[in-house]
């Protein structure tokens, strides 16, 4: 799946919102409804409706894929958090950490550290989140496959938008992202 190319984000101001006359223009963002209501997420926890299962038979630019590993592979959150928001998934249908076996969990954690280096080089992020949810319970989206998200941070990136507006404003696409990590990936 190619990601989709928006372009400018629909806004309104409160006189074609069609409610009470006030000082906020209205930035839409109907493409988050489909994270919100969990339509893209799989119906089981079975390999054969896993989308991380399904990407790496896709091209890199179509399945988002930053770097491909012998067991672990890198690519870009569907939802980001930030701008350069990737996710280090085995390729192994596995659903907890403890499930990794060494070989798999040597590379998972040398994986995470060249993701954190290529951000630093192409990015210049001032830190970074890193996390694995595991379980609904936890908060994991899609619970039956184990992933770790890196979300690179800057001084200032945690503006008003979350806050109020309950929205993010990402200001890189997604295949522009993909394409800077990937091209400075190092070896």
């Amino acid at each position: 799946m190619t990601s989709p190319d928006y372009g400018a984000l629909p806004t309104e101001d409160s006189r074609s919102f069609g409610g009470v006359p006030d000082a906020f223009q209205r930035l839409w963002t109907p493409h988050r409804q489909v994270y919100i209501s969990g339509e893209e997420r799989p119906m089981t926890k079975k390999s054969e409706d896993c989308p991380f299962c399904a990407a790496p038979a896709r091209s890199d630019e179509d399945a988002l894929i930053v770097y491909r590993g012998e067991k672990v592979f890198a690519l870009m959150n569907l939802f980001p958090y930030n701008s350069g928001h990737m996710l280090i998934c085995p390729y192994r249908h596995i659903s907890e950490y403890i499930d990794l076996d060494a070989d798999e969990r040597a590379e998972f954690g040398e994986v995470t550290a060249q993701a954190i280096r290529t951000l630093k080089k192409v990015a210049n992020p001032a830190g970074f989140n890193l996390g694995m949810n595991q379980g609904e319970v936890a908060g994991a989206g899609i619970a039956g496959h184990l992933h770790q998200h890196i979300v690179p941070r800057w001084a200032g990136d945690a503006n008003f938008f979350p806050l109020i507006a309950r929205t993010k404003a990402v200001p890189q696409l997604l295949g522009q992202a993909r394409e800077q990590l990937a091209s400075g990936w190092q070896g």
